[in-house]
């Protein structure tokens, strides 16, 4: 099938190659002219892992091509996907100017029927929003289709190419059909597609995200009720997982969550429910409880030296979001890293792909070690913000001979407090009591 993805940003990109990889033929469309020559080149703009491997492969079979130019791209295109930025505005909602802008241009360039689909995560009623800037100038028949996507950011292309479940949103039977044809091969082994109505599908999306933000933020919870009461945060949620009503996923607490989703799907339903005149106070209450749950590390960490760290070296391993990834949007280090400095703070910061991009937002106010061991040499403290697979067995020893302090504040809860008391460190994590050391 002839495909064309309009956005190469990290959805765009992902889609784009695994359909080239079924063997379609894909062209993807960007206005950003640097980066689609550096994709023309075999230049990958985004860190997920097996996506290089893919993206060369295809690219080198001529299957997966890269330009700026929309009108040449749709000519030959049977299905267009609309992968384009959904950023939140002032007040929440979510920005569709992107998405509407291109539909108004693909109406003055379609030539003949065309599925058009929104990939993006976009509000309830976006399907016929883009259908309509689409009227406006179009003479020949086409569909809009609901598919969002449910890429986990470290896991997108197994999640592409062995997706749980396709969730298709169109009330056309010659869309359902293409579309089912398009996801077939990716559903061999039984997996559903479900189809349902445009309004259903984008709400399905939403709802998803909104769940899944909602299940950390409670656990972030009960692991802050767990150090008031001595209990501890890992015992309650290997407990409370085994039930199979609950599941054993995102049951971690920590100091929140971040990324390109969640922050900005749970404010965009909030909005949507402010529309439409609902009060959804579970999703107001899961906004505040995260935005609070990145400062319980820091007032940690400046209980301990006795609110003053000016002048104090603070290592930071992790800046991402979350592991495997270079997404920094939203993540939690950032905020914490911009707190420390404002208090006067000496900040080194170690991540395994990330600190390009911190690099872009905090310049020289902050260094850059080439490793986690050079990140705490003469720290006073270590700080983990995320946890990255590198982080889980480090040389304790080593650090201890580094670090200028034995402190470690554990955002993650990598590690057994009973062990890190036994070494001689003192040990703060999120939901468990902190020993005294050896």
């Amino acid at each position: 099938m002839n495909i064309t993805v309009v956005g190469t940003g990290y959805v765009g990109l992902v889609t784009g190659t695994c359909f080239a990889e079924m063997g379609n033929q894909v062209i993807c469309v960007d206005i950003d002219q640097k980066k689609v020559e550096a994709m023309q080149q075999g230049r990958i703009p985004i860190y997920e892992p097996h996506l290089d491997v893919l993206f060369e492969r295809n690219i080198k079979q001529g299957r997966l091509i890269f330009t700026t130019d929309l009108a040449a791209a749709i000519k030959p295109a049977q299905v267009i996907f609309l992968a384009l930025p959904t950023p939140p505005g002032e007040d929440g909602s979510a920005d569709l100017s992107y998405v509407l802008g291109v539909a108004s241009k693909l109406g003055q360039l379609m030539d003949s029927y065309k599925v058009v689909v929104n990939k993006s995560t976009v509000p309830v009623g976006t399907a016929e929003k883009v259908h309509h800037a689409i009227a406006a100038n179009c003479k020949v028949e086409y569909d809009v289709v609901s598919n969002p996507e449910f890429l986990r950011e470290g896991f997108a292309v197994d999640d592409f190419m062995k997706p749980d479940r396709v969730v298709i949103g169109t009330e056309s039977e010659r869309a359902r059909k293409i579309m089912s044809e398009l996801y077939a091969p990716f559903v061999r082994q039984g997996n559903p597609i479900y189809m349902m109505d445009a309004r259903s599908s984008e709400l399905t999306k939403y709802a998803a995200n909104a769940f899944l933000a909602t299940k950390i933020t409670f656990m972030n919870e009960i692991a802050n009720l767990c150090e008031r009461t001595g209990a501890n945060v890992d015992m309650v949620r290997i407990g409370i997982g085994s039930d199979d009503r609950i599941g054993k996923r995102f049951l971690f607490a920590g100091i929140g969550y971040g990324g390109s989703c969640f922050p900005k799907d749970v404010q965009a339903l909030a909005k949507t429910a402010d529309e439409y005149g609902y009060d959804f106070r579970v999703l107001d209450s899961v906004m505040k409880v995260n935005a609070t749950q990145r400062t319980i590390i820091f007032d940690k960490i400046m209980r301990y030296f006795n609110h003053d760290v000016k002048g104090k070296k603070i290592g930071v391993w992790g800046l991402a979001f979350k592991p495997d990834t270079d997404d920094i949007r939203e993540a939690p280090a950032l905020f914490l890293i911009e707190k420390f400095l404002e208090a006067g703070a000496v900040i080194s910061v170690f991540d395994p792909e990330a600190m390009p991009n911190v690099k872009k937002i905090f310049g020289e106010r902050i260094s850059y070690a080439q490793d986690s061991y050079e990140a705490i040499a003469q720290a006073d403290a270590l700080l983990i913000a995320t946890e990255w697979a590198v982080f889980r067995t480090p040389e304790f020893e080593r650090i201890s001979k580094l670090m200028k302090n034995k402190a470690i504040f554990d955002g993650r809860n990598l590690y057994d407090p009973s062990k890190m008391a036994q070494l001689g460190f003192h040990y703060e994590s999120i939901g468990r009591q902190t020993l005294k050391n050896a």
